[in-house]
């Protein structure tokens, strides 16, 4: 038993060492003035999310909170969770991509 909770925690520790390398991104990018090729480089927001992401910003006016974009089309708490650390509501956007896999994208 004791080889088997040895070899989970070390199983996990590689899992999230490799997780952290795997995107490499800084920076952020504000949804609220964002076009459409800024808010692709996001992982997993692709041409017709970041559309949706635009036209709901047009017809309802800039997001007062991060949590709003779950009012998107296509946009989720997992994909929320996701990107919400490389978006912000306020100021130029700094997002840097570099890094992104593929992996993420999908």
């Amino acid at each position: 038993m004791k080889r088997l909770t040895v070899f989970v925690v070390g199983v996990v520790s590689v899992m999230c060492m490799l997780g952290s390398m795997v995107y490499a991104a800084h920076g952020q990018i504000n949804v609220n003035t964002a076009t459409s090729e800024e808010l692709q480089l996001l992982p997993g927001i692709g041409e017709s999310i970041a559309q949706n992401i635009i036209e709901f910003r047009d017809a309802n006016g800039p997001f007062s909170s991060l949590d709003d974009l779950v009012k998107v089309k296509n946009i989720g708490e997992a994909k929320l969770g996701k990107i919400r650390s490389l978006i912000k509501l306020e100021g130029k956007s700094d997002f840097d991509p570099t890094g992104v896999s593929s992996k993420q994208t999908n």
